[in-house]
């Protein structure tokens, strides 16, 4: 056992996490995201939702400072009815992180991109359009 760090940190997780590098992307995929068909590398967090893991990965994993959207979601293409999950993450993101810019990826544009992270880690978050890219900055 280690201190400080959030049990459901998987020591999988935790290597990856460490393995990654400044630019290096991180999809946290919800239930019903392609995880499988799209990870180079695919981890399992079944049972545990994407705010619990936000909030633990933001704890330990820094956000790229020199991009304008270190955070990205997979749009739902309605403007009118936006997921209320999204409003969570923006929280999570702000008490780790500070107010920082997220950008919304086209649904197509989000499973390209998510293709070509570093890996993906594949949730048992219930919410749709709950998925999210993080990309990983420095320790300053």
């Amino acid at each position: 056992m280690l201190k400080n760090i959030s049990p459901i940190l998987s020591p999988e997780l935790l290597k990856t996490l460490m393995e990654m590098g400044h630019g290096d992307e991180l999809v946290l995929g919800d239930g019903n995201f392609p995880s499988a068909s799209v990870a180079q590398r695919l981890l399992r967090t079944d049972g545990h939702g994407v705010p619990e893991l936000l909030d633990a990965i933001l704890k330990l994993f820094p956000l790229d400072q020199y991009v304008d959207s270190p955070v990205a979601l997979m749009d739902n293409g309605d403007s009118e009815n936006r997921p209320a999950i999204w409003v969570e993450y923006k929280s999570i993101v702000e008490k780790n992180e500070g107010d920082r810019q997220i950008e919304l990826v086209e649904r197509f544009a989000f499973y390209e991109r998510a293709k070509k992270a570093y890996a993906v880690v594949a949730t048992g978050e219930t919410a749709i359009y709950a998925n999210v890219i993080l990309k990983k900055g420095v320790v300053i």
